[in-house]
């Protein structure tokens, strides 16, 4: 749909207006349109509920599509949310972008809780479709991968799956170079008068941050000024709720893992488990934990 027939689908209406519709209909719900329903014109329900297309007979296949599907939706949100943040902090905004930031620890709460809806699948129901998964993994998923960099967590080589889809490819290139919300963060910290290096400020972004400690000694000094006017430490304690949220997402993956296939190798070549036990060592924004060592 075009945003022209959206448009022609979905007529503004004031609060007035609404007002005098549902007097008019005595409180009833409309139920005549003109063109098509206007909550499926802007949802594209009819849409969503096409992409289900499992590969077996079995049931329970269904429930690990749509589940799958669910989390590239948040994966989506978030890094929609993550980069309203970097724009605001841009502009130095710290307040404008506690919003955001809050909205984006609540998306990943529901991206965590999808994976209740897995806690069914033991090995003998995943074995019922695994085999026709092929190299499928989850691993492959292009906007996890952004929403990782964008996190700070940032690996080269794991654009290369994408190579064959130039497009994809190259958004991904693209965000492995650009900062991440913690370089924006740091940058922030230096521009408020925090003692921070030329040289972390002017690194290669394509690189890992690794953790510093005058960016660990500047949070610790953000937090030890409890005042309302400090906006820095409300942006500490929401960017630790992301942190805290994504940690959690890994810790579920790793554990839905286990309870549905084990320590068996993973359908896209990894070790399985062994792989997800070494991602959860990378922690994102590691100095707002450290620093509450010393606070």
């Amino acid at each position: 749909m075009t945003s022209t027939d959206l448009a022609s689908s979905i007529r503004p209406a004031s609060e007035r207006e609404r007002a005098e519709r549902a007097a008019a209909s005595g409180g009833e719900p409309t139920l005549a349109f003109t063109e098509r329903v206007p909550y499926d014109a802007y949802v594209r329900a009819d849409t969503l509920h096409t992409l289900q297309r499992t590969l077996s007979d079995d049931p329970g296949e269904m429930s690990f599509l749509v589940i799958s599907q669910v989390m590239e939706l948040y994966f989506g949100l978030v890094h929609h949310e993550l980069r309203e943040v970097q724009r605001l902090l841009r502009a130095d905004d710290v307040w404008g972008a506690l919003l955001p930031a809050r909205r984006a620890a609540l998306h990943l709460d529901g991206l965590n809780a999808g994976w209740q809806c897995l806690r069914w699948m033991t090995p003998a129901d995943f074995n019922r479709f695994r085999d026709l998964l092929g190299e499928g993994s989850g691993f492959q998923s292009a906007m996890y991968r952004r929403l990782e960099f964008l996190l700070g967590l940032k690996t080269a080589s794991l654009i290369r799956p994408f190579r064959r889809q130039p497009a994809v490819h190259a958004e991904l290139a693209a965000a492995l170079r650009a900062p991440s919300v913690w370089d924006d963060v740091v940058a922030l910290l230096a521009r408020a008068g925090h003692d921070i290096p030329a040289d972390l400020l002017g690194r290669d972004f394509s690189d890992e941050h690794q953790p510093h400690p005058a960016v660990e000694a500047a949070w610790v000094e953000i937090y030890g000024d409890a005042g309302p006017g400090n906006h820095l430490r409300l942006l500490g304690e929401a960017l630790t709720a992301i942190s805290e949220g994504f940690g959690d997402w890994r810790h579920r993956h790793l554990a839905s893992v286990r309870r549905a296939m084990g320590a068996k190798a993973g359908t896209g070549g990894s070790n399985g488990v062994q792989w997800l036990r070494r991602s959860l060592d990378r922690e994102v924004f590691p100095e707002l934990w450290s620093a509450r060592t010393h606070i």
